[in-house]
């Protein structure tokens, strides 16, 4: 029988503070979230590894350590608006929820949105729901969003996300990376109508379909 409590701790000392996470309320988050429920049940004794966790059709959750990084960089505050695209069975969207004010999820998968969704009304997360859409696309309804996490490695960024962005903005994600070469985390901030791009750190994991170069998509 897996202690998952034990699980979640070690994930948080020996993966999260050991790599720089330093933010109080996001350790809080992955300290207090059960990271169990949104993987299969076939993989929920793995639920906690540092590595991408298949949830299905061949969709991936972030690497616990990456994630952590990602939305440190982000800098969600209190009262904000976030978008999690690709947000897949909600774990990322559940963490953002306990960082700003709303959050908003777009999954393109059907069965992992409702899955989703029934993660959020098991922990009775109210100030999120998971939508779903085609990914490349966000989701302009509630737009402009003060955080988007792309939650999955992309070739390039929609310009429809930038679009969504609000003035002071930031946008995360990993780009690039194949099963040799690592991919590198980013930041993007949009400040009076303009797009910065800044390198955080090698990682990786697998390419979101929808996110390559050959979608037509441009910087």
């Amino acid at each position: 029988m897996v202690d998952y409590a034990l699980a979640r701790l070690n994930m948080v000392e020996s993966q999260i503070r050991t790599n720089k996470v330093t933010d109080p309320a996001l350790i809080d988050a992955f300290d207090t979230i059960p990271r169990e429920l949104f993987v299969p049940k076939s993989k929920r004794g793995i639920a906690y590894v540092d590595e991408a966790l298949e949830i299905g059709g061949g969709r991936y959750m972030l690497e616990p350590m990456v994630l952590a990084r990602l939305l440190q960089a982000a800098l969600p505050k209190a009262g904000e608006v976030a978008l999690d695209v690709a947000c897949g069975t909600g774990y990322a969207t559940v963490v953002l929820s306990k960082l700003v004010g709303m959050v908003v999820g777009v999954e393109e998968d059907q069965s992992l949105a409702d899955a989703g969704n029934a993660n959020l009304e098991a922990l009775q997360i109210d100030n999120a729901a998971i939508v779903n859409g085609p990914l490349h696309a966000g989701y302009a309804k509630q737009a402009p969003y003060d955080v988007i996490l792309i939650d999955g490695a992309v070739e390039v960024v929609p310009p429809a996300l930038f679009d969504e962005l609000s003035d002071g903005g930031r946008l995360v994600t990993v780009e690039g990376g194949s099963p040799t070469e690592p991919g590198v985390a980013v930041l993007y901030e949009k400040l009076g109508g303009r797009i910065g791009r800044r390198i955080l750190f090698d990682a990786g994991t697998p390419l979101l379909n929808g996110f390559r170069q050959d979608a037509g998509f441009v910087f």
